[in-house]
């Protein structure tokens, strides 16, 4: 009789649900703050994704990974007590050394282990309104999943540092370089399996150069279309400049056409003012300097307020003049 073959243990693997839950009532978000509804807004309407594991489904698996048993701060608070950390919190950012394989490991299981609770929480509200308590847990449970991702990510950015100093891609940005190497460590954080026995670096390693590949394709193919770098003062257009000169000019030129046929009807007092203010009968305009009015009340004789209301007076038969001729043309 043949031996009966041995089951193996299927691979745990990627679990997903999308939320089917309701908001819950006005009183329960009226006494939410700002970020509690942004989280509870982004819980119920992603996705919610973890890695399962054989450690996630033991029943003290919350105090196994956390140190500690999960209550919620206070009675309407919307976070867990503190769990124990992972890394010792009085040494400096500095003087912390890279994450062991133990330290890794507890780090990825907190993050999955918040998430599956996150899951059965939805699921057990699914077509129904969330209850005052279900939100508290919910957002507790969505707090400390954060947490540990960004906990992640902040000890293994320098290994984005490291490779982009080791990669020499000529032509490329250093800047963009980082900014896709570490959206490639996010998406690498979200998609680990630290069940299967391999250090994060190992798995991440290969997602940030290919980030870096293209990164390099993609200026590759500007450069392609783009021979020459990027000036500014070619790319910058002059043209309403040109129009405010020409509207300009073409003012002055109708102004003293105005002033030479006296069209405006203007006295001799109105026009000396209007040639001596604006100093239109100067040999070269480019030069000239106006006067003032109290130089042009010397010349003629009044006070400088009285300069002020005849060139008022005279600028205003010029502006109807002005008017007339734009709408006759």
């Amino acid at each position: 009789m043949a031996a009966k073959p041995i089951d193996k243990p299927k691979p745990y693997g990627t679990v997903t649900y999308m939320p089917q839950a309701a908001l819950p009532g006005k009183t329960v978000l009226s006494a939410l703050g700002p970020q509690d509804l942004e989280l509870l807004e982004r819980l119920l309407s992603e996705p919610i994704e973890y890695v399962d594991h054989p450690r996630l489904c033991s029943r003290n698996a919350d105090l196994e990974l956390f140190g500690a048993k999960t209550q919620l701060a206070g009675t309407s608070a919307t976070e867990f007590v503190s769990p124990e950390p992972v890394v010792d919190p009085s040494l400096p950012d500095s003087k912390v050394p890279t994450l062991d394989a133990d330290q890794e490991q507890t780090l990825f299981l907190r993050m999955n282990l918040a998430r599956a609770r996150i899951m059965e929480i939805l699921r057990q509200h699914q077509n129904k309104r969330l209850t005052a308590a279900a939100v508290r847990q919910l957002l507790g449970w969505g707090k400390r999943a954060l947490d540990a991702r960004a906990e992640i990510a902040r000890r293994n950015i320098p290994l984005v540092l490291a490779m982009a100093k080791r990669t020499r891609l000529s032509g490329v940005d250093y800047n963009e370089l980082i900014s896709e190497g570490n959206m490639a460590l996010l998406r690498s954080v979200e998609k680990f399996n630290c069940g299967l026995g391999f250090k994060f670096s190992t798995y991440s390693c290969r997602s940030i150069l290919k980030a870096f590949s293209r990164v390099a394709m993609r200026a590759s193919r500007h450069r392609g279309r783009f021979p020459v770098e990027f000036d500014p003062a070619i790319e910058k257009s002059d043209f309403i400049e040109r129009k405010r000169e020409e509207h300009e000019e073409n003012c002055i030129d109708e102004l003293r056409s105005i002033l030479m046929k006296n069209l405006a009807e203007l006295n001799d007092v109105e026009r000396t003012v209007i040639d001596e203010r604006f100093a239109l009968s100067a040999p070269d305009p480019e030069t000239a300097q106006p006067k003032t009015l109290e130089q042009v009340g010397l010349m003629i004789g009044v006070t400088k307020e009285r300069v002020r209301q005849i060139q008022n007076r005279a600028l205003q038969k010029i502006r109807q003049v002005l008017e007339d001729s734009y709408l006759a043309a």
